[in-house]
């Protein structure tokens, strides 16, 4: 189990719930297809974790999966289909979406997926045109 500081956090019903505990390896904004889609937003705020970070304490047999690729596995609540979880086999992290854990402080560090971007931001971070070479992409920054 990681140390630190530990936030709680849940899905849209309350039926789902988990802690993070520690600090996460990354946060950022992802702007994939898969992510907009799946989030149905023009941009998915991440925070990712190593999985012995993240602990469900409630509900964790109402958690349905979903893998369109071997790359993620999509997790959500079964009573009220909120999305909680994207466990990354690949990278061995676990994506919990920022907006679920509403007492960590979200201190994004970088755009993934930038080349696919629908929403142009100006914020002055790097935007990956996909992610970085640590983490299996190309490690190539786009022009903001």
């Amino acid at each position: 189990m990681s140390e630190g500081k530990s936030y709680l956090g849940k899905c849209f019903c309350g039926s789902v719930e988990f802690t993070v505990t520690g600090e996460p390896v990354a946060m950022g904004y992802c702007h994939c297809d898969s992510c907009r889609t799946w989030s149905a937003g023009p941009v998915n705020a991440f925070t990712l974790w190593q999985p012995d970070a993240v602990v469900v304490t409630k509900g964790a047999d109402n958690i349905g999966t979903y893998n369109k690729t071997s790359r993620s596995f999509r997790k959500w609540c079964k009573t009220c289909g909120g999305h909680v979880f994207t466990d990354h086999p690949e990278m061995k992290l676990v994506d919990v979406y920022a907006a679920i854990i509403p007492d960590m402080p979200f201190d994004p560090h970088l755009h993934v997926f930038y080349e696919e971007t629908v929403l142009h931001i100006h914020d002055g971070l790097p935007k990956m045109k996909d992610i970085p070479a640590e983490m299996g992409g190309s490690g190539v920054v786009l022009p903001e």
